[in-house]
């Protein structure tokens, strides 16, 4: 078995957030899957888990408190990390009181979400 980077479930309404976050990370190398929503990141999740979670917080059908929330009743504790708009600051302490492990504030600097990324365990694929 290698060790490769853990695949990452990106959930994010803003469309070319999305599409420029996901392209910059499999361009580094990590395996992304894309939800919109809520209810597709569940959907998706529950179908093949991911090893991390990005989550924007405001999305269209819920947020990304509640998706976490969700994912943990459901005895899932993926790697998990929060984002949202700038102003918004304070949604930091409520993120990781959440049980996200970490909480970028947009726009963020895509290096500061590969290093961030670089915290989360390794997982092994055969």
């Amino acid at each position: 078995m290698n060790e490769s980077l853990p695949d990452i479930l990106l959930v994010e309404n803003h469309p070319d957030t999305l599409k420029y976050t996901s392209k910059y990370l499999r361009r580094r190398g990590y395996e992304v899957r894309e939800a919109s929503g809520m209810v597709s990141a569940l959907r998706q999740y529950n179908e093949q888990p991911a090893a991390i979670v990005i989550s924007d917080i405001g999305l269209s059908d819920g947020d990304g408190w509640e998706l976490l929330a969700q994912l943990h009743a459901q005895g899932h504790s993926p790697f998990a990390i929060s984002m949202s708009g700038f102003g918004l600051e304070d949604r930091e302490p409520r993120s990781l009181a959440a049980g996200f492990h970490r909480h970028l504030v947009k726009p963020f600097q895509m290096a500061e979400l590969v290093s961030l990324l670089q915290e989360a365990p390794l997982v092994r694929k055969k």
